[in-house]
């Protein structure tokens, strides 16, 4: 590893383990540190690609302290390397605040590629890709109406991610503020053995999910406001 040491956000698979690549193997096997969202949730990653380390917990309740004796640790040579419990550190999932803190004392920060959910949501939609627009998780109360106004104006894909027990909730807003007739796709479960990939307008999804409530991880895609043509 780097002696001079550095963050390295390391993608996990967000499924299928298979999913890991060769080269974050590797840096997990040599970093100094490694850094966990869960210890729990990665302990079981570790023990099947045989890692024997041990995780130091990193996670949305306490990146605002622990950011800088972090920092601190890669400034004195030690490489670190930072998990989340699946997909991309920083994307939806605690690293942002950490990378920050990086930047502003001038550490070098490294992303290898791997696995996320919305690309593999975004691809399979079958709604246009060129241009899109990723919103994570729409607030849960304050804003979220004012959040839904704007986006009923923008005209590129959107990506969500949302909870399976807000999903048809989600689902009958988009239509409220989008219309009923936008088209949209629910990814339930990527990479894993019960993968489903739904596609219809928002209304007739609304309707499917309300009938068979989903369990698992939920990325939907939504078509952007239709061009008006002359």
């Amino acid at each position: 590893m780097d002696k001079n040491g550095k963050l390295i956000l390391v993608p996990t698979p967000i499924g299928n383990l298979q999913d890991i690549t060769l080269r974050a193997i590797t840096v997990l096997k040599e970093a100094d540190i490694l850094l966990a969202e869960d210890t729990r949730v990665s302990s079981k990653l570790l023990k099947h690609l045989e890692i024997d380390k041990k995780l130091t917990a990193h996670h949305k309740f306490n990146e605002h302290k622990t950011a800088a004796s972090i920092v601190s640790k890669i400034e004195q040579g030690n490489t670190v390397a930072l998990i989340s419990d699946a997909g991309t550190p920083a994307i939806s999932d605690p690293g942002f605040l950490l990378v920050r803190a990086c930047v502003e004392k001038d550490v070098e920060v490294e992303c290898l590629p791997g696995p996320t959910a919305l690309i593999p949501a975004l691809a399979v939609s079958g709604l246009p890709t060129e241009k899109f627009v990723f919103e994570g998780f729409l607030p849960q109360k304050k804003g979220r109406q004012t959040r839904l106004t704007v986006l009923a104006e923008e005209p590129r894909t959107m990506v969500f991610y949302e909870s399976p027990y807000r999903l048809a909730k989600a689902l009958a807003q988009f239509a409220e503020f989008f219309g009923a007739e936008r088209r949209a796709c629910v990814c339930r479960e990527l990479s894993k053995m019960f993968e489903e990939v739904n596609r219809g307008t928002v209304t007739e999804l609304q309707e499917y999910y309300t009938n068979n409530p989903p369990k698992g991880e939920i990325v939907i895609v939504v078509e952007g406001k239709p061009t008006k043509t002359k």
